[in-house]
């Protein structure tokens, strides 16, 4: 399976509008984006291709990219920015399956699916498709299987995607603090490619109201607040999972310029072949 990053960042993008700080100022000079968040799987056995989420910045992604408009798509959770690109169905797809959860959130009373049921009923193009943490199920020719994580105060769900020709892996950490269940990391482990969030680095959470949690035994806290990773958290979930490859996502223009674009950070318009 190809494996496109169409959007890495969080819910301002990088760079973000009306800011010039330094990591701003250097995406700009680099030539690169971290727009908010969406992956398209493409299944090249089967020509079919899912998208992981619905960026509200759908359009302008798959134009840059060329990549196939999608056969079925993926919702993780109800964050605009994961969410809000679903309204782009409107005439340009027909009758398109978007998987969700069908666990009721406590702090909103309906599933993950209900929501894209209640927010999206007037686009004929969209199907929303009730599926159970836990359990595989197919889509674009693909074994999906959707793991709660941690993201309060909402319910929010990795996924593990698999090739069940090939065995190749790509393991989606969600939205998440490094609190993921074990269960989940269970089903999330040894990917080809892993999709760590991460927002920002540990010593950013000084500034945090909520400081950091999940420290390691040197203190550094692997937690930004309550939702999130941070940079070393991301890195040690790869390791925790085995993962043989992983790129961070989910990045904020927070962090200084100058720890902003290592090795292991993504920009978007990245491919993988899995």
């Amino acid at each position: 399976m190809e494996v496109t990053l169409l959007g890495t960042g969080d819910t301002t993008g990088t760079p973000t509008v009306g800011c010039d700080c330094d990591t701003c100022t250097e995406a700009r000079e680099r030539g690169v984006e971290r727009t908010r968040f969406s992956v398209h799987v493409r299944n090249e056995r089967t020509d079919e291709s899912l998208l992981v989420d619905a960026s509200p910045d759908f359009r302008y992604q798959f134009l840059r990219e060329g990549v196939d408009l999608p056969d079925e798509i993926l919702i993780t959770h109800i964050h605009f920015d994961h969410l809000d690109g679903l309204g782009n169905a409107y005439r340009l797809l027909s009758d398109v399956s978007v998987h969700a959860a069908d666990e009721t959130d406590p702090e909103t009373g309906e599933s993950v699916r209900g929501t894209i049921d209640r927010k999206y009923d007037y686009l004929d193009a969209v199907t929303p498709v009730s599926q159970s943490p836990f359990e595989p199920f197919e889509a674009a020719g693909l074994e999906v299987t959707l793991v709660p994580v941690d993201h309060p105060p909402l319910v929010c769900y990795g996924a593990r995607i698999e090739d069940p020709d090939t065995g190749g892996v790509l393991s989606l950490s969600g939205d998440t603090s490094y609190g993921i269940p074990e269960e989940s990391r269970r089903l999330l482990s040894d990917p080809d490619l892993l999709l760590a969030d991460g927002i920002v680095p540990a010593h950013l959470c000084e500034y945090h109201p909520l400081g950091g949690r999940h420290e390691r035994e040197d203190g550094v806290p692997r937690t930004f607040g309550t939702k999130h990773m941070t940079f070393e958290g991301a890195r040690d979930l790869a390791a925790d999972l085995d993962a043989a490859d992983h790129r961070i996502v989910h990045l904020s223009h927070f962090p200084p310029a100058e720890e902003s674009f290592q090795e292991d950070m993504a920009v978007d318009g990245e491919r993988y072949e899995l």
